[in-house]
């Protein structure tokens, strides 16, 4: 029975990005662009195998330390916006940067969003299989349809192709920091010591699960109404 609700809680979370991947690439009619996209994706994949090992070893440092006995409230918080938030998202931009310098193509600002999506769906896809291990179904789909990964992607994109776009360094600062606050905070308020010291500290984590749903909508519409706006289709002239 608890393999059989095992494999319901993995194919329940990965539905939500497999669809969304499929849909984005469907909506594309450049291959080559596609083929792009596609890497992206993969790299997303790879991306949580270097997490994976930095977890285990600062987990390990923790311990050997008493940092994490000591206080367990400031360990978590140190834990989730250090070592899992910041280290994620510097791992999935650097494989973002890793496709662009790999494939030359004429980007424009709406490309950029749209890869360092793929890279977040990618890496969301492994990371949902493992949360999937001791998890329910029902908070699997719905951190499935939440596209956490996704969302922060969306954004760190977004704000990435609007640097290119106009030049401006600060619009860089905040393709990093936004997402990253946003995933820091997200994984903090779930921390099982925090809810301890009192329940009401869930609405952190439920505030940004409604937060994660609104990006997935927005992304959908931005996919849509990308030709709508030039400004977002038209190749950048800035180097990469």
């Amino acid at each position: 029975m608890d393999i059989i609700v095992f494999l319901l809680a993995v194919i329940v979370s990965l539905v939500p990005s497999i669809f969304l991947y499929k849909w984005i690439q469907k909506k594309e009619k450049d291959e080559e662009y596609k083929k792009i996209s596609k890497s992206a994706f993969i790299k997303g994949i790879i991306a949580i195998f270097p997490i994976i090992l930095t977890s285990l070893i600062f987990n390990i440092i923790g311990v050997v330390s008493g940092l994490k006995g000591m206080n367990p409230i400031l360990y978590q918080f140190y834990y989730k916006f250090i070592v899992l938030a910041f280290a994620e998202e510097i791992v999935k931009f650097l494989m973002f940067k890793k496709v662009l310098k790999k494939n030359q193509y004429k980007y424009s600002w709406y490309n950029l969003t749209i890869l360092m999506i793929m890279v977040g769906l990618g890496f969301e896809c492994i990371e949902n299989v493992v949360f999937s291990i001791g998890t329910g179904v029902i908070e699997m789909f719905i951190k499935g349809i939440s596209l956490g990964h996704a969302g922060y992607g969306f954004i760190m994109g977004w704000f990435y192709g609007k640097m290119q776009k106009t030049g401006k360094k600060k619009y860089g600062i905040l393709s990093f920091i936004v997402p990253w606050l946003l995933h820091g905070f997200y994984d903090f308020g779930l921390s099982e010591e925090l809810l301890a010291l009192n329940d009401n500290f869930a609405i952190i984590s439920v505030s940004l699960e409604v937060v994660s749903l609104i990006l997935a909508f927005l992304i959908i519409r931005f996919v849509r109404k990308r030709r709508d706006t030039e400004i977002y289709t038209e190749p950048l002239t800035r180097t990469i």
